[in-house]
């Protein structure tokens, strides 16, 4: 079982967004005062695949085996946040940015590495893990919007002589949280790792639907 949750980042700047690794794009002018702030949770479709390796050639990108372990769910999480915000400068060296867009990107990316003489009982182990990552998944955009959905109509204070790159460094400063925050609650691996100890990481006779139902059960919701 291996799972990977590597952040992306983004800024934005007064009125334009630029949205995170979909390459999404939207170009709008300054939010008029009392407009709605807007939130976005752009949650893609958890995609899989199966992959049959050579245990005596394994493939340079397929991550290293556990000890023990003959078969691999590789999950990765990926999210982005992206920021926007209305600049209102008082002088040359003062100005309030007030959060009035916020757009998340989720997405989850399952492969599950299978030797060539695999056994039914090791795919169904397997198959266990993607279980889990997807179950985790399923509410994950419920989470996204619960923690971005804090930060707008925020307001900040900055100064400085150059307003533009002060904007900026709070605009990712935020974007930063924002995707922490999320990666520490989204946290599938307390899961994982009650279902390798359940299962003896496949080894003992219990099925993988009875164990993933007991290590969901026994590490509480998917996220809180």
């Amino acid at each position: 079982m291996s799972l990977r949750r590597p952040i992306v980042l983004c800024m934005l700047l007064g009125a334009l967004i630029l949205l995170g690794w979909a390459g999404w794009r939207i170009s709008s002018s300054l939010r008029q005062p009392g407009e709605k702030p807007l939130l976005l949770i752009d949650k893609q479709p958890a995609a899989f695949k199966n992959r049959m390796f050579d245990p005596a050639r394994p493939p340079a990108d397929m991550p290293p085996l556990a000890f023990g372990e003959e078969a691999e769910c590789d999950s990765n999480f990926l999210s982005s946040a992206s920021v926007g915000g209305q600049v209102r400068q008082t002088d040359a060296t003062h100005a309030t940015v007030t959060i009035t867009q916020i757009k998340m990107g989720l997405q989850l990316n399952i492969t599950i590495w299978l030797p060539v003489s695999v056994t039914q009982h090791v795919i169904e182990h397997e198959e266990g893990h993607r279980q889990i990552s997807e179950h985790y998944y399923e509410t994950a955009d419920k989470l996204a919007e619960r923690i971005a959905g804090k930060y707008l109509g925020q307001q900040a204070e900055i100064t400085g002589a150059d307003l533009s790159a002060e904007s900026d460094k709070l605009l990712q400063q935020m974007s930063a949280e924002i995707t922490a925050a999320y990666n520490q609650k989204l946290n599938p691996q307390p899961a994982q790792l009650r279902y390798d100890a359940i299962t003896d990481h496949s080894r003992n006779a219990i099925t993988a639907k009875d164990a993933v139902a007991q290590a969901l059960r026994e590490t509480g919701p998917a996220s809180n």
